[in-house]
């Protein structure tokens, strides 16, 4: 069969499967919210806006997302907390905004490892993990955390994990086959020759196979993870799938490179770690080779919710933690060799990773929710990382903890169909990084200011996202109070942060 007519076959299975689910099984409350499902959080690391099929994309293939994509609900205005890695992971599980969380920017711990591990967040902090486990819920995270080594605060197992198995530090991440991963507070050896994620050829045939080892780490955290969930399907989980790929170097099994035409590749010839990372002789078949095994990931695990019977009562949503790689100095190639450009990986939008842009903000989001969320659904309602903390609260039946300040709303009814969301602060992006970014967005107005932790800082930008999502049109002069009341409501919320200092702001409460 073809990939349209398996995609055609699985959706009327699944919509058969929803209708008997509706008769006889799926016990709803008065709201019609399943009780207390199981949560899948899958994220994606650095895949673009514009990467999946479902959102545009011709050239990859995502029949596992786009199925996805076809049984539940596809967002098409949400947004990641923060433009890197660690920062986003900080905001989606603790459901602060990056003004007022703990974690903004990307900073090594300095412990003295090899891999250090990333700056922790605080035992004060409190996880959605946390909060689930506390509720009943197995809890598992598989993949790159990001928030803190094994031996402090920040460790996965002191903030709301039973199981962690994975990249705790970020840079580790960076190589496919590294010597080790992180084995709840312990280390598994798992390569003897493990290969670095950075290295130059500047001469020379670039063969794939010498980049190589022996265990790929991502099917290892795969097999890891489905272990885990057939051990805990008979309660309630929290499976947390923070999966590393798109993310570079580009380390894609031969099976996968092997789906694109060596066509794509004879413009550029093979890459030799320019843009730093590691050489690959077939860049652009290797960008779309990493983001289709991820697909094969995602369907894995989806596959197995329907083996273990636990799909329909189970809420899957798969996000990416920032947009697509930014291209580097060499203009041929985005970091790492990474062909954002040959893709139109943010899908028209502008910025990448880094920025504050809609391209370096703007994610896919996919939901799916049987009995709650209608199939092939979409929503333009504009929501961000700081609302699954609510909405997951909200759907495991649980409180939030006893003076948590979210800066999250609940999201359920925007599931159930809802056009409209009451949120009572704008949505606030701050990035002491990349020359320091603030951007804030209310409805269809953004503010965007760029180059704070500079001499030369740029003015305020203001776009009409409903009219101009490209934006290209800066309205700013036209709409200076908007402009003012956007940054006053963003200063009037934020809080310091001394382990990211923002100095523009800290020492001066003016507008700037």
């Amino acid at each position: 069969m073809s990939h349209p007519q398996l995609l055609l076959l699985a959706s009327i299975k699944y919509l058969c499967r929803l209708a008997v689910l509706c008769l006889v099984g799926l016990t709803l409350d008065q709201h019609g919210f399943a009780d207390q499902p199981n949560i899948v959080l899958i994220l994606a690391d650095d895949l673009g806006y514009g990467d999946l099929g479902c959102y545009g994309q011709e050239k990859i293939q995502t029949p596992h997302l786009d199925r996805l994509a076809s049984q539940g609900m596809r967002f098409t205005n949400h947004y990641t907390g923060s433009p890197v890695c660690a920062s986003a992971r900080c905001t989606l599980l603790t459901g602060k905004h990056s003004a007022h969380a703990e974690i903004r920017g990307n900073r090594d711990s300095g412990n003295g490892r090899a891999f250090p591990g990333q700056w922790p967040i605080t035992a004060e902090a409190i996880t959605i993990a946390e909060v689930l486990q506390e509720a009943g819920y197995a809890t598992g995270g598989f993949g790159k955390w990001g928030l803190g080594p094994t031996d402090t605060s920040g460790s996965p197992i002191k903030q709301g994990f039973d199981r962690f198995y994975g990249y705790n530090c970020q840079r580790n991440a960076h190589s496919y086959y590294p010597s080790y991963l992180d084995d709840d507070d312990r280390i598994d050896e798992i390569n003897s020759r493990p290969i670095p994620g950075h290295r130059k050829q500047p001469e020379g045939e670039v063969r794939a196979e010498a980049y190589r080892a022996d265990v790929y780490a991502p099917e290892r955290i795969l097999d890891k993870a489905i272990e885990w969930l057939d051990s805990n399907h008979q309660r309630r989980f929290f499976l947390y799938l923070p999966f590393v790929e798109p993310h570079v170097a580009m380390h894609p099994p031969q099976e996968w490179l092997d789906h694109y035409p060596h066509e794509w590749d004879q413009e550029t010839g093979p890459y030799r770690g320019e843009n730093g990372y590691l050489p690959h002789p077939r860049p652009r078949a290797g960008y779309a080779a990493m983001i289709s095994h991820l697909d094969n990931h995602v369907g894995k695990i989806m596959n197995r919710l329907d083996e273990l019977g636990v799909a329909d009562n189970t809420l899957v949503v798969f996000i990416s933690d920032n947009g697509p790689t930014h291209a580097g100095q060499d203009k041929r190639w985005s970091i790492g060799g990474a062909a954002s450009e040959f893709f139109d990986s943010t899908g028209d939008l502008k910025g990448y990773k880094g920025s504050c842009d809609e391209g370096g903000i703007r994610i896919p989001c996919l939901v799916r929710w049987p009995g709650v969320v209608r199939p092939g659904t979409t929503t333009n309602v504009p929501s961000y990382f700081p609302d699954w903390f609510p909405t997951f609260c909200k759907a495991a039946r649980t409180k939030l903890p006893t003076g948590l300040q979210s800066d999250g709303v609940d999201l359920n009814d925007t599931l159930r169909g809802s056009a409209t969301l009451n949120r009572s602060q704008p949505m606030i992006w701050e990035f002491p990084q990349y020359g320091g970014i603030v951007a804030i967005r209310d409805g269809k107005w953004k503010a965007i200011r760029k180059g704070l932790m500079t001499k030369m800082p740029s003015e305020w930008e203001l776009y009409d996202l409903e009219a101009d999502f490209k934006e290209e049109n800066n309205l700013a002069e036209t709409h200076p109070t908007i402009v003012a009341d956007l940054v006053r409501a963003y200063q009037s919320t934020r809080t310091v942060e001394p382990d990211f200092p923002f100095p523009c702001f800290d020492q001066d409460t003016r507008l700037p």
